[in-house]
Parts: C-alpha cells; structure tokens; sequence
C-alpha cells in the first residue's frame, strides 16, 4: 500500500496550492480518503474527507469554502485545493486512507507533503 502526496511548497497569503496524493496497493474506489494536517506542537487534525462513492464530503470549519476535496477513481487520486491560504494553514498534510470491513477499520497514512504560508 503506497500513498503519495505531492503539491507542497511555499505560497504567499492568498495564494492557492493543489495537493495530490496518488494511492496504490488497495481499491481506492472502496476507501474513503482524507487529507489531515500537522503544525509544529498541535495534534493532528481532519482537514477534508470524502467518502468512497457519491462524492459527499466534509470540512474541517477553518478550511470551509477556501478548500474543496475531491477525487479520481480512475486515476487513484485524491485533491485538495486549497485558495486563499492564510499562516495558520501552515502545516504538514497527510493523506489517509479509511475503509470498515465487517466491523475492523483498516487506514493508511502518507508520509506528508510540508505546505508553508508566508510573506
């Protein structure tokens, strides 16, 4: 199982950034797939996550209307747009994968993607 995240970088306040993070190894379309985030000295927190099929999704209140998830079955990608960044978004942001099998909740985790919002 391999999920890779890419599009991390330094950006300007109002700036954009697109995160990509490309999965293997399991049937993606069966997952529902999140994008978490990490500031230094915080807990990790839910940014995005949108379920496996149907394309409903759901937001961290922070991140509400700058943000939006979304995914390519075909591709084995998930999205995360991010407009009208701010410093607090200033984090390292994970992808996961998450899917419940007769009761067991298997997840996988990304090894992160550094995004910076600074002048």
């Amino acid at each position: 199982v391999q999920l890779v995240e890419s599009g991390g970088g330094l950006v300007q306040p109002g700036g954009s950034l697109r995160l990509s993070c490309a999965a293997s190894g399991f049937t993606f379309s069966s997952y529902a797939m999140s994008w978490y985030r990490q500031a230094p000295g915080k807990e990790r927190e839910m940014v995005a996550t949108i379920i496996s099929a149907g394309g409903s999704t759901n937001y961290a209140d922070s991140v509400l209307g700058r943000f939006t998830i979304s995914r390519d079955n075909a591709k084995n990608t998930v999205y995360l747009q991010m407009n009208s960044l701010k410093p607090e978004d200033t984090a390292v942001y994970y992808c996961n994968a998450m899917v419940v099998r007769v009761g067991v909740k298997y997840a996988y985790w990304g090894q992160g993607t550094q995004v910076t919002v600074s002048s």
